[in-house]
């Protein structure tokens, strides 16, 4: 008659005989979506699944005592994945798989529109002092020219806007002097020709006045001397 074993189910054959002690099998983690970030802080569970990762080694002889001793202080003290994931990545089958650093994505440009530049406050009072010549009688046409200068060599420098109002106001300034210098220049002509004319009238009526005085001074002849 057959005899029928009434124990727990029967190991494999080991080392140690048919009813030797099993060794441990590695732990399989579960089945994670995605590859978890390095610097996710780890869990306790977390912890204990690497510990018995680790200890499940040590029974295969993957590591010695000392290796076991040594990476269990360190799992005591893992506070993210990162430091987890080294401790375990010489084994099979971690609890959580080693995260893979993911490229990153190029930057994309972004299409930018340049600030508007300024324009030069210079410029601007080179062209009103301009415009004002017409009303001051050329009083602002020195400061139209002087500012409109200014304004140029400061635009050159700064690449700011208003060129075209400081070559107006040299325009303006310019053309207000030429005018007025114009205007001066006719008047002293005509008051020089005035004044020769004035004296050489005055030296006319003064040849003819002693003419007339010559006449009258001479002696009338007497009527013998006019007989003989």
């Amino acid at each position: 008659m057959a005899m029928q074993w009434h124990g727990g189910p029967v190991g494999p054959v080991g080392p140690h005989g048919r009813h030797g002690r099993q060794a441990p099998q590695p732990h399989a983690g579960p089945a994670w979506p995605y590859p978890p970030s390095p610097v996710m802080r780890a869990s306790d569970a977390d912890r204990e699944r690497a510990a018995d990762v680790l200890k499940a080694g040590f029974a295969e002889g993957r590591l010695t005592k000392q290796e076991l001793d040594e990476r269990l202080t360190r799992l005591q003290y893992a506070m993210t994945y990162a430091e987890i994931q080294p401790l375990i990545a010489d084994l099979p089958q971690g609890p959580m798989p080693m995260a893979v650093a993911q490229p990153a994505p190029p930057p994309v440009p972004m299409a930018s529109v340049p600030p508007p530049r300024p324009t030069n406050g210079t410029a601007t009072a080179s062209l009103i002092c301009g415009i004002f010549t017409v009303f001051t009688g050329g009083l602002s046409a020195v400061p139209a020219v002087v500012l409109g200068h200014k304004a140029r060599a400061e635009i050159r420098r700064t690449r700011q806007q208003g060129d075209g109002m400081a070559v107006a106001g040299l325009v303006l300034g310019y053309l207000a002097m030429a005018f007025w210098a114009l205007f001066v220049l006719v008047t002293a002509v005509a008051a020089v020709s005035l004044d020769g004319g004035i004296d050489s009238g005055s030296v006319d009526v003064g040849v003819e006045t002693g003419q007339h005085a010559d006449q009258a001074e001479a002696p009338a002849p007497q009527d013998g001397e006019s007989g003989g």
